[in-house]
């Protein structure tokens, strides 16, 4: 079994206008972490930026531009992919694992790779992913009315991980709480 644990920071919450400037996560395969990463880009440069998004993970305009051109990530990530599975084999892909990603963080790294002159998204990952949030809400739902919100940071803390609130909105990070989450949800339920 092949995952990619993945988080993104955008420059605002509309795929089709705003861009990625940060990609972080892990590989893992059976099981076992054989890879992380954690790539700080610039975005797409006819993506709208919005200030206030920036603000939320503490970066400005100017960090922007000191980050790697998206397309030089790009080939960084798509390269440490190959690592691990054959895109041409149609047998041969990860699974996309994030929190609230099949609504957010998917159209954005499809996106992204359509912005790099890659219309090929799915050689690498299966259509379907996992969403440790709608998990999450399955797990908690008996719970879920008297919860504050369901927000990565919330949910964690209501599963007992401890939680860095100066750390949050890193990607890197919330994709540690995020398997941090899905690892406690696995052990408790058979499937």
């Amino acid at each position: 079994m092949k995952i990619l644990y993945f988080d993104l920071e955008t420059t605002g919450t509309m795929f089709w206008k705003n861009g990625i400037h940060q990609l972080a996560g892990c590989i893992e395969i059976d099981g076992i972490v054989v890879e992380k990463f954690d790539y700080n880009v610039q975005p797409y440069h006819k993506a709208q930026i919005n200030d206030e998004a920036l603000s939320i993970a503490g970066i400005t305009r100017e960090h922007l531009k000191t980050y790697e051109p998206m397309n030089l990530v790009y080939r960084k990530f798509v390269d440490m992919l190959g690592k691990y599975v054959d895109k041409f084999n149609k047998k041969d892909k990860f699974t996309l694992c994030g929190y609230n990603n099949a609504s957010f963080d998917n159209p954005f790294l499809r996106a992204w790779f359509v912005q790099n002159g890659d219309n090929y998204f799915g050689s690498w990952f299966w259509s379907s992913s996992i969403d440790v949030m709608v998990m999450a809400h399955c797990h908690l739902m008996a719970q879920r009315p008297e919860m504050v919100d369901f927000k990565l940071k919330t949910v964690a803390s209501k599963m007992g991980l401890q939680v860095d609130e100066s750390k949050l909105h890193d990607g890197f990070y919330d994709i540690e709480l995020t398997r941090g989450i899905y690892n406690l949800i696995r052990q408790s339920t058979t499937y």
